[in-house]
């Protein structure tokens, strides 16, 4: 059984002007251990149909299952199996890391004992052991964006939701943040769901491919897959540039590298 699966997955938001269809129709699965890079140009609905998949908000159309949860039917077990980390993160800069990752441990009811023992595991794992006395409010952006993961962690989940975790990151940052990624898929066989505008991003990260465009799948497969699909025209050496992520074909190839 995949580890999420959504079958026309639908958000219409009612406006002042009428109804939108943020996300119209996605069909897709998950497998377990598997990085699924979510890729489309912005309004494309990735964060909506992301927020769908973590409860945050609800479809109004289709179904979905997280680590066989219904979403509509068994919420609570969704999002005990699942770790979300927003964009825009959720530490608090005026407390400790060890505060932070305590204060989680204890809100997932681990007793105290338990949840000083898990702070200091997930710092061990994520590199942040000399930083668990130091105030969110004082690390670096890489600081943050891995301690947001490990707060997303602390309760062991089956699936990770990683929304856009690298924008504003130095190139350092962003490639410690890749290592780390793939060592949950190797060494722990989460599962993560990724949404990014970066290219090399996806092409470096995910073992699969979905691409939205207009709140519908277009395109999906093996990012090798769909270089060699959208862009068998262009030389083998500037595929990794010009991958076609909206499914409208090959980009000219003298165009300049989009993130979208």
């Amino acid at each position: 059984m995949p580890v999420i699966s959504a079958a026309g997955l639908a958000r219409t938001f009612q406006t002042r002007r009428g109804p939108v269809e943020a996300v119209r129709s996605v069909d897709l699965t998950v497998q377990k251990g598997e990085i699924l890079g979510f890729l489309g140009p912005n309004g494309a609905g990735k964060t909506t149909t992301l927020r769908m998949l973590t409860t945050l908000l609800a479809p109004t159309g289709g179904a979905a299952t997280v680590a066989g949860h219904d979403l509509a039917t068994d919420p609570a077990g969704v999002r005990r199996a699942s770790g979300y980390v927003a964009q825009s993160g959720g530490v608090d800069p005026q407390i400790t890391v060890r505060e932070e990752l305590v204060t989680q441990g204890r809100l997932y009811r681990l007793p105290k004992a338990r949840a000083v023992e898990r702070a200091a595991e997930l710092a061990h794992d994520l590199g942040l052991t000399e930083l668990l006395d130091r105030k969110a409010g004082a690390l670096s952006g890489g600081q943050r964006r891995r301690l947001d993961i490990a707060m997303a962690l602390t309760h062991r989940p089956a699936v990770l939701f990683l929304d856009e975790p690298t924008t504003g990151l130095d190139p350092g940052s962003r490639a410690d943040l890749w290592d780390l990624v793939r060592r949950l898929r190797d060494e722990q066989s989460t599962t993560v769901f990724l949404t990014t505008h970066y290219l090399d991003e996806a092409d470096a990260l995910a073992d699969r491919l979905v691409i939205v465009d207009r709140g519908t799948v277009v395109a999906e497969g093996t990012p090798s897959a769909l270089k060699l699909r959208h862009c068998g025209s262009i030389d083998a050496s500037l595929q990794d540039t010009f991958l076609a992520v909206t499914g409208r074909g090959p980009v000219p190839a003298d165009a300049a590298p989009v993130a979208v």
